[in-house]
């Protein structure tokens, strides 16, 4: 910092090592049709990992912008497109600040199919020194797998994971973390879109591809116990099927309705998807339909759903469940492997039910600021606990905190916002209703899932009154509990709303004058945006910080609380303090 800046009072230095930037984890999936990067933040603890950040460049590798026709060979102008992405996407690892040694780059069937594979390598590296890794089919089908088993809790059963790509398709049948049958069809929504404008023309081609490779035989030979969908196009199949996009019904599905949804679909469902989309083909104004619905994967979405209407004739699937998870997670996971001792992604099985939760109703600007939200309240958890373990709590006052209350708070950070899928107006009390009475957190008891509901539906508004928020059904631990927890949830959700694009470095400490959060935050929202001043933002939330005082430090009888904020170098400083 220069010399010259302002020295905050009673400020605290940011530490040089940097935790919060050490946990976090980058993929990038360079795919036919797009390129995605994915940015998690990873417990080394626990093995559990969160999404910070999910971007996408829509890029058509393949794609001659000329004559849009498909090549195997990737001309100049894709190359420029796939150049600008992953330029794009560097600056964006930079930004988050994601170390070179947990980050991985991977190329699907693009470019693994590219007669000038070696010149497009050659070229990202010289331009931007990235490296990039080619999968092989097969290796593709077993990151797809292994990303899948860290959404469904299905280690231990026999599964057959499906996953659609642009180029190609992957089956993947695996038991226990192991393959037992893999195979990469050349079946995508992308050059099947291209080559056959016909829809008949393109079921008899992808009749003959899966016939010829012998799929429907070699998946005879195992019982399976489940089948899984992954990837864009199955997701969006399956939102087109509860949205009842079929039947004219979309925008029309009850709050009730929603809570209940399972992400899975019948093959009867999926024909009648199919049906809708071929009259939408051929009514007038029909394509403006799908488009408003599928966004720009409405170009290929006919092929995608006819693809995966004849895989489930082949192989007779009735029903089929949905990933929110797939290639990029299962990079995530091998890479964690890779860098911390004693992993072992099956360690948290339940915790994945809280993950599935939230991404079925958040979407990615909620999941990003859950992330941001989580990442300050950590970090005044550890304070606290490490405070209370030194004796620096208050006299008689005692609250042992554990790794599963960090647990529970990084559930309610992930969550609380569930309820807004119904709308604005009272979501906290809509996200409780679904975590309270919608059986979805699989692993944890009655009383933990109690918490969780808890704490969602009192993270915002008016402040909690112990006595009365809690049934008596929680024990007195659990009641202590819920009040440090709470506290903590409400700063957080309340920096969470400075709408940051991320925070390189958090720290909490406590002082002889009472507790300090200082966080280096990263870029701003957007060119011009203006923090709220010291004032503005002690009017709106000194009853949060006064209720954290009153929680951290009960035994203080005369405080003055006050939120000290201000902005320099992006540095940002918030004290809660008494005398």
């Amino acid at each position: 910092m220069s010399a010259n800046l302002p020295i905050l009072p009673n400020a605290i230095s940011i530490p040089a090592r940097n935790a919060t930037s050490e946990n976090l984890f980058a993929a990038v999936d360079i795919g036919t049709n797009s390129f995605k990067l994915l940015v998690v933040r990873a417990d080394p603890s626990t093995g559990r990992f969160l999404t910070v950040d999910r971007f996408k460049e829509r890029v058509l590798l393949g794609l001659d912008t000329n004559t849009t026709t498909t090549s195997a060979t990737i001309s100049n102008a894709s190359l420029l497109r796939a150049t600008a992405a992953l330029r794009k996407f560097q600056k964006l690892l930079q930004s988050h600040r994601v170390p070179s040694s947990h980050s991985r780059l991977v190329a699907t069937s693009a470019v693994r199919e590219a007669s000038n594979r070696s010149q497009f390598l050659q070229t990202i590296d010289e331009t931007l020194g990235l490296k990039v890794d080619v999968l092989s089919g097969l290796e593709e089908a077993r990151l797809i797998y292994k990303g899948i088993l860290q959404f469904h809790p299905v280690h231990d059963r026999t599964v057959l994971t499906i996953d659609i790509g642009g180029g190609s398709t992957e089956f993947v049948i695996g038991k226990e973390g192991q393959i037992l049958f893999s195979i990469s069809l050349a079946l995508g929504h992308v050059t099947l879109t291209q080559k056959f404008p016909e829809v008949t023309e393109m079921r008899e081609h992808i009749k003959v591809i899966m016939r010829a490779s012998g799929l429907n035989e070699k998946v005879k030979h195992y019982n399976i116990d489940k089948v899984i969908g992954s990837s864009g196009t199955i997701r969006n199949i399956e939102k087109a099927i509860f949205r009842g996009y079929s039947s004219n019904m979309e925008g029309n599905v009850g709050i009730s309705e929603e809570s209940r949804r399972d992400w899975s679909f019948t093959t009867d469902e999926l024909k009648g998807l199919v049906e809708r989309l071929g009259e939408e083909e051929r009514r007038v104004g029909g394509k403006v339909r799908t488009q408003g619905f599928f966004k720009k994967r409405s170009e290929f979405i006919v092929a995608g759903a006819v693809l995966l209407e004849e895989i489930f004739e082949e192989l007779k699937i009735e029903e089929m469940e949905v990933s929110g998870y797939a290639l990029g997670e299962g990079v995530i996971a091998e890479k964690l492997g890779e860098v911390f001792d004693n992993y072992d992604p099956r360690a948290n099985a339940r915790w994945r039910s809280v993950t599935r939760l939230a991404t079925r109703f958040n979407n990615k600007q909620h999941m990003k600021s859950a992330a941001l939200c989580f990442s300050v309240a950590k970090e005044m958890f550890d304070g606290l606990r490490k405070g209370y373990e030194s004796g620096n709590g208050s006299d008689g006052f005692f609250v042992s905190l554990e790794d599963k209350d960090l647990e529970y708070l990084e559930a309610a950070c992930l969550l609380q916002k569930i309820g807004l899928y119904a709308g604005k107006k009272g979501y906290h009390k809509q996200s409780y209703h679904i975590i309270a009475k919608g059986d979805h957190l699989h692993g944890y008891n009655a009383e933990e899932v109690k918490l969780i509901a808890l704490l969602v539906r009192h993270h915002r508004k008016k402040l909690p009154e112990c006595d009365h928020v809690v049934p008596e059904e929680l024990t007195e631990e659990m009641r202590g509990k819920f009040r440090i927890l709470c506290a903590i949830l409400r700063v957080s959700a309340a920096l969470e709303k400075l709408q940051l694009v991320n925070i390189h470095n958090v720290d909490f400490s406590h002082t002889c004058e009472g507790y300090k959060l200082v966080l280096e935050a990263g870029n701003l929202p957007f060119p011009g945006y203006v923090l709220p001043s010291v004032k503005d933002f002690e009017t709106e939330h000194v009853k949060e910080l006064e209720h954290f005082r009153m929680v951290a430090m009960p035994d203080v009888h005369y405080i003055t609380c006050y939120s000290f904020f201000q902005v320099f170098q992006e540095r940002l400083s918030i004290a809660v303090t008494s005398s």
